[in-house]
């Protein structure tokens, strides 16, 4: 999938809800929900970059490995890959 950067909170909440993450280490069958579960209830910002096979959006493999939501001053990243076990990290910037 091709980079994609989002600076509207509703359009990145929509493609939240597509993305589905299996295989190794972190998983979720909706990011949205974890999203809203750890509090990004409006996000500001969204950039998704490289290819997981084991991301899936809107049913389909090969979405995005690397995702940073922000919001305000918190930014929540997402990063995976091929033969990666997938992490999540909640940071708070000064």
């Amino acid at each position: 999938m091709d980079p994609i950067t989002i600076q509207q909170s509703d359009d990145i909440l929509n493609l939240l809800a597509d993305i589905s993450l299996q295989g190794k280490g972190f998983t979720t069958d909706c990011l949205l929900d974890y999203v809203l579960d750890e509090g990004f209830t409006e996000p500001i910002y969204l950039n998704a970059s490289g290819q997981d096979p084991d991301a899936l959006y809107k049913g389909q493999p090969n979405a995005w490995a690397i995702y940073q939501v922000r919001e305000w001053k918190r930014v929540l990243t997402v990063s995976g890959g091929p033969g990666k076990e997938r992490r999540v990290q909640i940071t708070e910037t000064p």
